[in-house]
């Protein structure tokens, strides 16, 4: 008898925390009060610090290109992730925010700090691709398909560090990119609502 509710308090408990609150997207930083925001000379900078790297000439990944307005206006593979006049609602906005753990762009780093507070090895940036050598505790992220796309947040198909096909990122590239911070993402905002032009 106590086996059995010992299993069933530990499913509820598991059940409990796959069920994620909602994202509460009130909180995203409000569009910045500035004038006359433009791609080039404003929007263009932050996306090539954070988002170029991922989503750029080379790599373009979700058939997302975020260097040029064409590429932005265009979209990812799946759709538009801006809807001009509308920031709130636009996929890039919630994306960047970072809110939402499961659509957050850049995606968090997975890897592990050193004593020292530096990575000692570099963090995944968008999956098992980047997992270290001998991190096999994810496996089934390994298998074709699972993590869905790759789309925003999602996780595309790969083998162990350094065993991906052609376009994929070398095994050490380098420090991840920075999240936005919310200023950034409030003229973002701006621009957007001022019809992304």
């Amino acid at each position: 008898m106590k086996s059995k509710t010992i299993i069933l308090l530990a499913g509820t408990i598991a059940g409990c925390s796959a069920l994620a609150a909602p994202v509460d997207w009130s909180k995203l930083p409000p569009a910045a009060n500035a004038a006359g925001v433009t791609f080039a000379k404003n929007i263009q900078p932050i996306f090539k610090e954070s988002c170029v790297g991922c989503h750029g000439p080379e790599r373009h990944k979700a058939e997302l290109r975020l260097d040029s307005l064409e590429g932005v206006l265009k979209g990812a593979k799946k759709g538009p992730v801006v809807k001009p006049g509308d920031s709130a609602n636009s996929l890039l906005v919630k994306a960047v925010s970072q809110l939402d753990p499961d659509l957050a762009m850049p995606p968090k780093p997975r890897g592990h700090r050193g004593p020292n507070g530096e990575f000692d090895h570099p963090p995944a940036a968008h999956g098992p691709e980047m997992r270290p050598p001998g991190n096999d505790g994810d496996q089934d992220m390994q298998k074709p398909g699972a993590g869905g796309d790759h789309e925003f947040g999602g996780r595309p198909p790969g083998g162990p560090q350094g065993t991906n096909g052609p376009g994929m990122r070398p095994p050490h590239f380098g420090p991840p990119p920075k999240p936005l911070t919310a200023e950034q993402v409030g003229l973002i905002r701006a621009w957007i609502d001022q019809g992304a032009k």
